[in-house]
């Protein structure tokens, strides 16, 4: 028993404590009151809170822009002052290509003599 609360769990008052009691009072009798471990629920939960608010809030931000973007470039566009183009045509979607032969080592050997 090092601890001051192994001391209090074992019911041993400790001497500081013995000396605040008045004199004449049964010890037996003494309850000592400890103060509750303190919870790290509410702080833990508060973080976690704040980070999602201001992802949602960043979300929205990023939403509202391109709604802003896109209708900006509607109305410039149809009265004339830009014109924008979205071009979704994969690269890979043009027309097939004739496979390319490998050519042998030795006629790459031929090549340089």
């Amino acid at each position: 028993m090092q601890l001051p609360d192994e001391q209090l769990r074992a019911g041993h008052i400790p001497a500081d404590l013995y000396r605040q009691i008045p004199p004449g009072t049964d010890v037996r009798k003494v309850v000592i009151v400890q103060q509750a471990p303190r919870s790290y629920k509410g702080p833990i939960v508060l973080t976690l809170v704040i980070a999602t608010a201001s992802v949602i809030v960043l979300l929205v931000i990023a939403f509202v822009a391109k709604i802003v973007a896109a209708s900006a470039v509607a109305v410039l566009s149809a009265t004339g002052g830009l014109s924008y183009t979205i071009n979704r045509a994969s690269k890979n979607r043009g027309l097939p290509r004739a496979p390319v032969r490998a050519r042998s080592v030795q006629s790459k050997h031929r090549r340089f003599k």
